[in-house]
């Protein structure tokens, strides 16, 4: 099952996820039951930025440190260029306003890890730099993305506060730093258990999921998103991916970087972190509201997965048959 899906290019997670959204549009979490939910959830997402934590290696940050400037352009990509272009769409003439509130959100999240360094190192890029780079935006991810949800989203509405930066501190930053202090101790455990964690992560996303989009059915989210406002999602996730494509690889050109850089400059710098989105989204915005935010963010992991899987190995071919037409001319 898992081979034909990858002929086809599909996450088995999402179908994971899908299935998710179904039960909790089904049998969504009432009362004792949605409070038990919560409190899960919470220690969930705790658990998955404290193996976050232990997982980052400070031979790593030190190593990126060097590389100062292709890290800046993805930087530079994922938390201005990106937002800046949420905005554009954001104020589309007549766009509803919780899913402009969505795709805003998408662009100001971190970019991924583990798939960018994979597109990264299948197309023959820096794989070191893009350990880096993308270890760097999700660490930052922490810090940024909550103070620009306020500037752009949740400040616009209530005024600028602190309170989901304290929030994100407690739960999010604190197992972090507690997790990366205690790696020397629990790093090797962390690394010869990598698969058993993998599920420890994606089960937490899951668990926020079916909350999120739990209360979301209770207040009616069915009702207000209607399936063309689906393919509409579906239709500017792929403009927004394809947009910031473009402009990172003509900004890597620009600047003059060598090919193996500006494949990390193309593979981190377009990507969006569901791992790190969700339980962001979580702490960040009501529970009520949180299932109809993520949904873009839904749409999106998967369109760039679907996307740079093909593009790395189109580019991984094109770098293959050089050497063999050199050789013939």
């Amino acid at each position: 099952m898992n081979r034909f899906l990858a002929r086809l290019n599909i996450d088995p997670y999402l179908l994971m996820l899908l299935a998710t959204v179904g039960l909790a549009s089904v049998l969504p979490a009432r009362g004792i039951w949605a409070g038990l939910a919560g409190g899960v959830t919470d220690a969930a997402i705790a658990l998955l930025f404290f193996l976050h934590g232990a997982k980052l290696s400070r031979e790593a940050i030190l190593e990126g440190a060097r590389a100062w400037k292709l890290h800046l352009t993805v930087g530079c990509l994922t938390f201005v260029i990106f937002p800046l272009l949420g905005l554009g769409i954001r104020a589309i003439p007549g766009l509803e306003p919780s899913l402009g509130t969505g795709m805003l959100f998408l662009t100001l999240l971190p970019s991924t890890v583990q798939s960018s360094i994979a597109f990264t190192a299948i197309a023959g890029g820096n794989v070191a730099a893009a350990v880096c780079s993308a270890s760097f935006s999700n660490l930052a991810g922490i810090f940024v993305t909550p103070v620009l949800t306020a500037l752009f989203i949740t400040g616009r509405a209530q005024g600028f506060s602190t309170d989901p930066i304290v929030s994100i501190s407690l739960q999010l930053l604190l197992p972090f730093v507690t997790g990366h202090l205690l790696r020397p101790w629990i790093g090797g455990f962390v690394q010869r258990h990598k698969k058993v964690i993998g599920y420890t992560d994606r089960g937490s996303i899951l668990l926020v999921v079916y909350t999120a989009f739990g209360a979301a059915v209770l207040e009616g989210l069915w009702q207000k998103v209607t399936p063309a406002e689906l393919a509409l999602i579906a239709v500017l996730s792929l403009a927004l991916l394809a947009a910031i494509m473009v402009i990172g690889n003509v900004l890597g050109r620009l600047l003059g970087f060598r090919h193996e850089d500006r494949l990390v400059i193309l593979f981190c710098g377009s990507k969006k972190s569901l791992a790190t989105g969700v339980p962001l989204a979580g702490v960040l915005f009501p529970a009520a509201q949180v299932g109809a935010v993520i949904l873009p963010l839904m749409f999106f992991h998967q369109i760039q997965l679907m996307v740079c899987a093909v593009l790395a190995k189109r580019l991984a071919r094109k770098q293959d048959e050089a050497p063999a037409v050199e050789g013939a001319i």
